[in-house]
């Protein structure tokens, strides 16, 4: 469940009382989100950090707003490190992402002395192990794990991450794949389309606009099962999946689909894809797939390559020119070849780190 309160320590001095290697004169503080100098320091920070990764900036002031705004804290908090003249050089956010698994961003300013960066990505690891001691014990926790990303040519922060005792264990490949106008007829209708015994449809919408809830539960059924033997999988409930998912910027319900086998008026929900906005400021518009998921036995029946054509059809539909996806380098399902196989390509790799924390 959503807790009603955070489950994190929002005192960063109880957390970092000392913070190790930086000069007297800086302080680590809690961002205000209501600042727009603040929002618009942390936006900088981090398009300079994703430029220096991948050679382009994608974030913008809505992705750092999901992470600091007053609504974000029920499952987030907040750090910044501060020079002499009150400048923020670094920030750090935690996310209570599922029981036993805390997401951590950890991003300093590239333009900083070796040094002063040095102690300012300690600052931020010491105070996320402590917010992962503190989640933990309020889940009820013995370890919780701390899950890190990086950028693969981003060899600064990977002596960092392996100094502070994470350890690099998957590696993901960010694929995209263009988009044509013609590739609307790929699929009949994206909004509902069957063909043997297969059918493929945006979840139901009630009368007031929103989603069927019964549809929502077979998503999430759905991609928890499909997920399971999939690398680092946690359970996450109901609703914090629901509300993780609509924090997104890019969130829209008329991009969730589900796959039923029907045989009849029988009918069982096998896969499901849920996807999203990818805005652009110098052009079209993309779609995202977030999730894709089909329930082990059904794979092999076309299922995951019928949701695919359907979001590229409903992206030609919408006028977007690109679908992008991210795939596991070590997948077990082979889904390598799939999207090799209708167009995706790599545009950038990216790496998970992982430490696991003992819970006093």
């Amino acid at each position: 469940m959503i807790p009603d309160d955070s489950r994190f320590e929002t005192d960063p001095e109880e957390l970092v009382p000392d913070p190790p290697g930086l000069p007297e004169d800086w302080s680590v503080a809690t961002p205000d989100p209501s600042d727009r100098f603040v929002v618009a320091r942390l936006t900088q920070l981090l398009r300079a950090h994703e430029r220096h990764g991948r050679g382009w900036a994608g974030s913008g002031v809505d992705d750092v707003l999901v992470e600091v705004s007053e609504q974000g804290l029920r499952t987030r908090e907040n750090v910044v490190v501060r020079d002499p003249d009150d400048e923020i050089r670094a920030w750090g956010s935690v996310h209570d992402r599922a029981g036993g698994r805390m997401l951590f961003l950890h991003v300093v300013e590239r333009d900083l002395p070796d040094a002063i960066a040095r102690a300012c990505s300690d600052v931020l690891v010491e105070w996320a192990v402590g917010q992962a001691k503190a989640v933990g014990a309020a889940r009820g926790l013995e370890v919780q794990q701390i899950d890190t990303g990086a950028f693969a040519d981003d060899e600064r922060q990977h002596a960092w991450l392996s100094a502070s005792g994470f350890t690099h264990v998957r590696t993901w490949h960010q694929q995209t794949r263009p988009v044509t106008p013609d590739e609307v007829g790929l699929v009949p209708d994206p909004a509902l389309w069957e063909q043997d015994g297969m059918r493929i449809r945006l979840v139901r919408r009630t009368g007031s606009g929103m989603p069927d809830e019964d549809d929502l539960r077979d998503v999430h059924d759905v991609l928890e099962s499909a997920f399971v033997d999939h690398f680092n999988s946690w359970e996450e409930t109901f609703d914090e999946f629901l509300h993780r998912l609509r924090e997104d910027p890019g969130h829209r319900w008329d991009h969730w689909w589900l796959a039923e086998l029907v045989d009849g008026d029988e009918r069982q929900p096998v896969g499901a894809l849920v996807a999203n906005v990818s805005s652009s400021t110098s052009g079209p518009d993309g779609s995202y797939v977030s999730y894709i998921g089909v329930l082990e036995a059904a794979r092999g029946r076309g299922v995951a390559k019928g949701l695919l054509r359907t979001v590229i059809a409903d992206a030609a539909a919408r006028g977007r020119d690109r679908v992008g996806l991210e795939v596991d380098a070590d997948s077990p399902t082979g889904a390598h070849g799939l999207y090799a196989a209708l167009g995706w390509e790599t545009k950038y790799v990216t790496e998970s780190w992982h430490r696991d924390v003992p819970v006093d």
